[in-house]
C-alpha cells in the first residue's frame, strides 16, 4: 500500500477547447505503463485536492486563450495564487512540472501557462522537470510527445529523491523502481512486437523502373499509384520503408446504444448554456461580387432578450455541421436508416481509461442525426490518437500502414502536411481510406465538442438600441487533393442562413417587411471582454489598427464616441486614429461612408487607409504604403508620442498570423527609434504597455 502512495502523482489541466484536457488524460493513461498512478482533475475542481499541503509531484497542462489569458477553467485558480497576501514560501513544499500550450501566431505565446509557472516559482514551488512550451502554430506534438516521454524519468528520479529523504521510504523506492523497470521492460517488448507487425504492413517492394509501389500483403494484390509522390493516401521512402514508433492504442471507454424511439422536434441543443434565440433583422453584403472575399454585415435584434454589451465585446454564435456532410457521414458508417434513433451513451464496464466519463456535450436520448449535427465537431482535424484508433478499424493492409505512418513519430511531417495544415477532417479520412469503418463509439470518444464561433460587436447600443451588428468574411477552403472545396463551417452556414434577406451594399430594402416569425434566427450569447474597451477616461487618445473585418470593433468604438460627443459637447475627448487597409478601394472598403462621416464630424481625428492590390494612381509612388504597418511607420512620431508621452492606448484587431505580428514588429521598431534603445529594451517597453492594458489585441488565426 505505501508503495502505491509513493508512486502516485497529480495532474491538473486548464483547458479552453479540450486540447489541454486531452493531453492531461493521455499522460494519466500512460502513467500505468510506467509504474505510476495518477489522479487527473480540471483546475476548476482544484478544491478536491489541497495544493497548500500537497506533497505528491504535480503536473500542470495549461492552454492559453484570448490576449494571452489563462483558460476560463483556470481563472479562479490564477486569482487564488495571485493573492498578494500569500507568503513567498507558500508553495515551498510543492514539486511540479508544467506543460504550456500556445500558438506563436499570437503575441503572448503560452502566456496562460507562463502566468501560473511564474507565480508558483514566486511562491517557492520547485520544478522537478523543465517546463514545456508547445506551439499549435507548428504542431503541438512536436513538443508534447518528447516532453511526455521525458516526464517518466523525471518522475522516477523525483520519487527516488523523496524516498531517500524519508527513512521509511527506502524500501518503497526500490519497489517503485522495480515496478517502473518491469513496466518499461514490458513496454519495450510490446514495442518490439508492434514493430514486427508494422514490418509486415510495410510497402517494402518498389519497382523503380515502373515507378510502382507494391503492397507486401499477399491477400491484397492491388497496386498503388504510379507516382512516387507523398500524399494523404501514400507515402514515399524512407517513411514507407522504416519501422514505426506509433502511439499506444487509446483505451475504448464508451458504449453507444441506438433505440427506436421518436426524437422529432429537436432543432438546437437543449442545454443552451446561456444562449438566446434572436432574429436576424438585416443582412447586407459589404463587398462587391468580384471582391476577393465576401464580407457580410448582420443586424441581430436583441431587444426582446434585453442583452447588454459594450463595444469591444464579442458574441458566441451556435452553428450546426453541414447537413450534407452529416448525411454523408451517416451513409459512410452505414447508419443512415438509424439517424432518428435515440442515442444512449454509457461507460464500458471495466474500461481501463483513467477518470473515464461520458462527455457532457453528448445529450442522452438525442437522435443520432441531432448529435452529429449540433454536438460534435466533425470538421475538426483528427488528432494522432484518433488516427491511431482508426487504423485498428481499417481492413486493407496498405491503408492501415498509411494511417499508422500518419500517427507515428516518424510521420509527423506528413501528419502536419496532409492532415493538420490541409484542414482534413474525419470525413476526408474516410473518403481516402475506404476500408476504414470505425464504430460510432470511437467518434463519440474522439470528436471534440462543436464549439460556438465568436464575432466582435460592430456597433454601439447607444447608436443602435436593441440591436447588435456582426461583420464576417465568408471563409473559403479551395479544393485540394485531400478534400473538396468548402466554406467555413459557421461563416458558410450564416451566409446560406440569411440568403433570403441578404441585400447588396447601397440598395434599399424591399418595402414589404418580413414578420419577426419569418426572419432567420440564430442562437447567441454575449462574451464580455475584460479589457478590449475604450478607456474610461475619454480624454485618453487611442490608436486603432484594423484591416479588413478587423475594423469591426472600432466601428462600435466610434459609434459610441460619436454619441458621447453629442451628449457632452463641453467635454474633452482624446484624439482617435484609425489605420485601416483592404485590397481594393472600390471593392472591399468596409464601412466607407460611415468612416467618412466619423472623419468629417471629428469623431475620428485621423483616418489612414491603404489598398494592397490597387495600382498606384497618377501621383502614386513606388513606395506607397501597402499594409497597415507601413502607414504606422509613416506616422511613427505621432504613434510614439501618443503611447509614450500622452499615455494613450493602442488597439489591434484582425489576423494573428501575419498582420498582428507585423504590427508588433513595427511597434518595436517605432519605440526603439524614438527612445534610441535596442530591440531587447524596446520589447520590455512594449511588454510594459501590455501590462498596463494600453496595448490590446483582439486577434484570430
Amino acid at each position: 500500500m505505501p508503495c502505491e502512495v509513493a508512486a502516485r502523482f497529480l495532474i491538473f489541466y486548464g483547458s479552453q477547447r479540450g486540447q489541454a484536457q486531452s493531453i492531461a488524460e493521455e499522460i494519466c493513461q500512460q502513467s500505468a505503463e510506467h509504474g505510476f498512478t495518477a489522479d487527473v482533475s480540471c483546475l476548476s475542481n482544484q478544491h478536491k485536492y489541497n495544493l497548500d499541503s500537497e506533497i505528491r509531484p504535480v503536473v500542470f497542462v495549461v492552454s492559453t486563450t484570448g490576449d494571452g489569458d489563462p483558460p476560463d477553467t483556470a481563472q479562479k485558480f490564477v486569482r487564488k495564487i495571485k493573492n498578494k497576501s500569500l507568503p513567498h514560501d507558500h508553495f515551498s513544499h510543492l514539486r511540479y512540472a508544467l506543460l504550456a500550450l500556445g500558438d506563436t501566431n499570437y503575441a503572448n505565446f503560452c502566456n496562460g501557462g507562463k502566468t501560473i509557472d511564474n507565480r508558483l516559482q514566486q511562491l517557492g514551488a520547485k520544478h522537478f522537470y523543465a517546463t514545456g512550451h508547445a506551439d499549435d502554430g507548428t504542431g503541438l506534438e512536436v513538443v508534447v510527445d518528447p516532453w511526455i516521454e521525458g516526464l517518466w524519468d523525471a518522475l522516477k528520479k523525483t520519487f527516488s529523491s523523496m524516498a531517500t529523504s524519508d527513512q521509511l521510504g527506502a524500501d518503497l523506492s526500490d519497489r517503485t523502481q522495480e515496478n517502473y523497470h518491469k513496466n518499461a521492460s514490458d513496454k519495450e517488448k510490446n514495442k518490439s512486437d508492434l514493430e514486427v507487425d508494422l514490418h509486415l504492413l510495410k510497402l517494402s517492394e518498389v519497382d523503380s523502373q515502373k515507378g510502382r509501389a507494391i503492397t507486401s500483403d499477399s491477400s491484397d494484390a492491388e497496386t498503388l499509384s504510379t507516382a512516387l509522390v507523398a500524399s494523404l493516401k501514400q507515402s514515399v521512402p524512407p517513411l514507407s520503408e522504416c519501422a514505426l514508433n506509433v502511439p499506444a492504442l487509446p483505451a475504448s471507454y464508451l458504449e453507444v446504444l441506438l433505440e427506436q424511439v421518436s426524437t422529432e422536434g429537436e432543432t438546437v441543443p437543449s442545454d443552451k448554456e446561456g444562449f438566446h434565440e434572436v432574429s436576424i433583422s438585416k443582412a447586407v453584403q459589404l463587398t462587391l461580387d468580384n471582391a476577393v472575399k465576401t464580407a457580410i454585415l448582420l443586424e441581430l435584434d436583441i431587444s426582446v432578450q434585453n442583452i447588454a454589451y459594450q463595444p469591444g465585446d464579442a458574441f458566441d454564435t451556435l452553428c450546426p455541421n453541414r447537413a450534407s456532410e452529416v448525411e454523408e457521414l451517416l451513409l459512410r458508417l452505414d447508419l443512415q436508416t438509424q439517424k432518428n434513433c435515440a442515442v444512449q451513451v454509457n461507460l464500458l464496464k471495466n474500461n481501463s481509461k483513467k477518470a473515464a466519463k461520458v462527455p457532457l456535450h453528448i445529450p442522452q436520448n438525442g437522435s443520432l442525426q441531432f448529435i452529429l449535427t449540433w454536438c460534435l465537431e466533425i470538421r475538426s482535424a483528427p488528432k494522432k490518437a484518433f488516427v491511431r484508433a482508426l487504423a485498428d478499424f481499417t481492413q486493407n493492409g496498405s491503408e492501415k500502414r498509411r494511417l499508422l505512418e500518419l500517427c507515428s513519430k516518424e510521420g509527423s511531417a506528413d501528419y502536419n502536411s496532409f492532415i493538420r495544415d490541409a484542414n482534413v477532417c474525419l470525413l476526408d479520412l474516410l473518403r481516402a481510406f475506404p476500408s476504414c469503418l470505425p464504430p460510432l463509439s470511437l467518434l463519440f470518444e474522439h470528436l471534440p465538442k462543436l464549439q460556438p464561433r465568436a464575432y466582435s460587436a460592430a456597433s454601439s447600443s447607444l447608436q443602435h438600441p436593441g440591436k447588435v451588428h456582426f461583420v464576417f468574411n465568408v471563409v473559403e477552403f479551395p479544393v485540394r487533393p485531400e478534400h473538396p472545396a468548402r466554406t467555413g463551417l459557421c461563416t458558410g452556414w450564416l451566409a446560406d442562413h440569411v440568403s433570403s434577406i441578404l441585400r447588396p451594399l447601397g440598395t434599399v430594402p424591399a418595402l414589404e417587411r418580413l414578420g419577426t416569425s419569418a426572419l432567420p434566427k440564430v442562437h447567441v450569447r454575449p462574451r464580455p471582454s475584460s479589457t478590449f474597451h475604450l478607456p474610461a477616461d475619454q480624454s485618453v487618445p487611442v490608436v486603432m489598427v484594423g484591416p479588413g473585418t478587423g475594423v469591426a470593433p472600432f466601428i462600435g468604438f466610434l459609434q459610441q464616441r460619436e454619441k458621447e460627443r453629442e451628449a457632452n459637447q463641453e467635454a474633452t475627448f482624446g484624439e482617435t486614429w484609425l489605420f485601416f487597409g483592404c485590397r481594393h478601394k472600390d471593392k472591399d472598403f468596409l464601412f466607407r461612408e460611415e468612416l467618412a462621416r466619423f472623419a468629417h464630424n471629428g469623431t475620428l481625428s485621423h483616418l489612414i487607409v491603404c489598398f494592397s492590390r490597387d495600382e498606384p494612381d497618377a501621383v502614386g509612388t513606388v513606395n506607397r504604403p501597402t499594409y497597415v504597418q507601413h502607414n504606422l511607420r509613416l506616422h511613427a512620431k505621432n504613434v510614439a508620442s501618443i503611447l509614450l508621452k500622452d499615455k494613450g492606448c493602442l488597439y489591434v484587431c484582425g489576423d494573428a498570423k501575419n498582420m498582428a505580428k507585423d504590427v508588433n514588429d513595427t511597434l518595436l521598431e517605432i519605440i526603439g527609434n524614438e527612445l534610441q534603445i535596442d530591440k531587447l529594451d524596446a520589447m520590455k517597453t512594449v511588454a510594459g504597455l501590455r501590462e498596463e492594458k494600453r496595448y490590446l489585441q483582439d486577434i484570430w488565426s
